[in-house]
């Protein structure tokens, strides 16, 4: 017993030194990035996600079979911390067991049970590994370039610890000190013990557990060793990750938001990053947290059309290079005494096409099962590009000086903003020193919808469309300005914040209170973005407006429609602000309208390819995202492309209308906003009615 008992500690001594050592070295390393404030800015709805991502397994459980594996997995491991602290009392007294409930049969086939469904979760992860094999399906499998052979190893590790649990607690049966007696419940247990007979009741069977005690030990402590110093780091710090996330509706999208006021800058300031050091303690985590699962590489429209950029390997890439970069960081080895590395992250770590790929659709984020967030990482490469190096596309360049000079990205300045007008059979009020008494809505048409022609025509669609279920609006005309949503996308954080405080001092003047916007990036702009600098508005999309106006009656759908139309969901509406049902209620509002989805849709569409500022990017690599948005449309056979964004809008209209010139795509096949699917079936509008009047 004494050597047993020695042999077991110092396993454990040698094991948990190794542990505490690369733990210490990681919460330093971790604590060298820079600050991330309000991290816990909404603690309930942060323990919330805790609940539904890490305990529930809620993203996981959308891919049945190896989400349902993993949800074994992570609850059997919980189940057998019990059969650690009885491994370790066995030490010290064979017959050990729990107080009160050690001796009944149900603790034991608990542990029984969940030790069974976690070896059945090892199986089928090998299997799910065996026929997603990177080395056969390149980049078609979500492996590729993950560390395959420490998950093998992995998987090795959990076996021998369900296989050694088993053979002593076999033994134990045999030897008569199993706590749970000799009873079925204990099945697995039970059975090895019937397997271990024929070594007799005596000393075989004593020595057979003292040596898979040590083994299990041993198993134990070399499982916590592989994880710390693996990628399967994520089992320990993925639960805090997710904890600090900045979660939908919690910190806001992508809304990352420095001190650009001129007059506290200073030379020594650097925005973005641009070297390992200038990233945050919370970014360090997500490196920590990644598991290599390639789930978010799966989804990314850049990388699913032959692009370099895979998210996954984005972290992966950044992670090893903070690893290699510690011993500047921690002031220990090259580099300057404030940790500084003098290594660019783009191109040294990241190559300058693999950044300027990403739609910032956020699909990546979407999917990932420890809520790492790499579009702000992606932005903040950018920005500091963009800000510090003035590196960027070419062809982008011209967007950031129209924005800057004439106030939206196409250069044609304010001059243009009322053409959309022209031609409707009401007056739209136009804003002048305060919105006009008993307005209820202030319209923001958008630079696409205010300027761009298809647009323009969904901009008349919906207005007439307002006007016949009595909705009073006012639009600002001249007074309307980019909301410096793709300067911000870009990188060109100073350009954003310029815009935005043009706009908040506009809307505020005005008296702006309620705001209806056609453009999902302006909306999420407004809404979402526009409180860190001062700017509070009730901010409302187009569709959930008609939602709401079908709902209440005002908007009552009649002339049937004898068409079907597939419904495509922007990312910055379906997946950034949560906006789903709203549009498909329109839709299902009008009769004689059949709907079919795409197989990627709601939070799990696919990019029309313009965000990030990719609209104004030109796209030499691989196929074009939007083409392979259209041709998934064009697969569900409907005869109409429906739409809630200008960006949605011009992309898959310019992919459709390539389809129809190579003859693969129906002459009659059209790319509608909402609006423009609904309008048809109120009827012909009065003429002349005045705006305010009912349908």
């Amino acid at each position: 017993m004494p050597l047993r008992l020695a042999i077991g500690f110092a396993v454990t001594a040698v094991g948990a030194g190794f542990v505490a050592w690369r733990a210490a070295f990681l919460v330093r390393l971790a604590l060298a990035g820079r600050e991330a404030p309000g991290r816990l800015a909404r603690l309930p709805r942060q323990l919330w996600a805790e609940v539904t991502d890490v305990f529930a397994q809620r993203k996981l459980l959308r891919w049945s079979v190896p989400g349902v594996a993993h949800f074994f997995t992570f609850w059997g491991f919980i189940a057998l911390l019990f059969t650690i602290v009885e491994v370790y009392g066995d030490l010290f007294y064979r017959r050990f067991a729990f107080p009160f409930v050690g001796h009944t049969a149900g603790l034991g086939f608990v542990e029984d049970f969940f030790a069974f469904l976690v070896l059945a979760a090892v199986v089928t992860f090998a299997v799910i590994r065996l026929v997603r094999n990177p080395h056969e399906r390149g980049r078609e499998s979500r492996f590729y370039g993950s560390h395959t052979g420490l998950a093998w190893a992995v998987l090795g590790l959990i076996f021998l610890v369900i296989a050694t649990l088993w053979l002593y607690r076999g033994a134990q049966y045999n030897d008569g000190t199993f706590p749970y007696g000799h009873t079925w419940w204990t099945f697995a247990s039970h059975g090895v013990g019937l397997a271990l007979a024929p070594f007799g009741h005596g000393g075989a069977n004593a020595g057979i557990e003292t040596a898979f005690i040590l083994a299990q030990i041993a198993v134990i402590w070399g499982f916590f060793v592989l994880v710390v110093y693996s990628k399967h780091l994520h089992i320990f710090v993925s639960e805090l990750n997710v904890l600090l996330s900045r979660r939908p509706k919690a910190l806001g999208p992508l809304a990352t938001t420095p001190n650009m006021d001129p007059e506290q800058i200073s030379e020594e300031d650097v925005f973005g990053a641009g070297r390992i050091e200038h990233l945050t303690w919370k970014q360090y985590l997500d490196f920590y947290s990644c598991t290599e699962c390639g789930r978010c590489q799966d989804q990314c429209p850049a990388w699913a059309t032959a692009k370099p950029l895979s998210p996954k390997l984005l972290i992966m890439n950044l992670r090893d290079h903070l690893f290699a970069s510690a011993p500047a960081l921690l002031g220990r080895g090259d580099g300057d005494a404030k940790g500084h590395t003098g290594i660019s992250l783009v191109p040294s770590v990241i190559d300058p096409d693999v950044l300027w790929s990403c739609t910032t659709c956020g699909a990546c984020v979407e999917q990932c099962p420890v809520d790492i967030e790499h579009v702000d990482t992606i932005v903040d490469l950018r920005r500091y590009q963009v800000l510090m190096e003035s590196s960027f596309p070419t062809e982008a360049g011209t967007m950031l000086r129209n924005v800057e000079n004439r106030g939206d990205p196409w250069g044609l300045g304010s001059s243009h903003r009322l053409d959309w007008a022209e031609g409707l059979p009401f007056e739209v009020p136009v804003v002048g020193d305060s919105i006009p008494e008993g307005v209820e809505y202030l319209f923001w048409v958008g630079c696409a919808g205010a300027l761009d022609e298809r647009a323009r025509r969904a901009t008349q669609a919906l207005a007439r469309v307002l006007h016949r279920a009595g909705v009073s609006f006012a639009v600002l005309g001249p007074k309307e300005s980019c909301t410096g949503d793709p300067a911000r996308r870009m990188g060109n954080e100073y350009l954003f914040q310029t815009q935005a405080q043009q706009n908040i001092e506009t809307l505020k003047g005005v008296g702006a209170r309620k705001v209806v916007a056609w453009c999902p990036h302006c909306f999420n702009t407004l809404a979402r973005e526009y409180p860190a600098l001062g700017g509070d508005f009730e901010v409302i999309h187009h569709t959930q407006l008609l939602s709401r106006l079908v709902s209440e009656g005002r908007l009552r759908p009649s002339a049937p429609q004898d068409r079907s139309v597939t419904y495509h969901d922007p990312c910055y509406l379906a997946r950034h602000n949560d906006v789903r049902q709203a549009p498909r209620s329109v839709l299902e509002a009008v009769p004689g309208l059949t709907s079919v989805e795409m197989h990627r849709h709601g939070r799990r569409t696919f990019c029309c390819g313009a965000g990030g500022s990719r609209m104004w990017m030109e796209e030499r690599i691989g196929k074009r995202i939007n083409a392979e948005r259209t041709d998934e449309a064009l697969s569900t056979g409907a005869d109409v492309v429906g739409v809630a964004c200008p960006y949605c809008m011009i992309m898959l209209d310019d992919a459709v209308k390539e389809r129809q010139a190579a003859g693969t795509a129906p002459e009659a096949l059209r790319v509608l906003d909402i609006a423009q699917v609904m309008e048809p079936s109120l009827g012909e509008m009065p003429p002349g009615a005045p705006q305010g009047a009912g349908p």
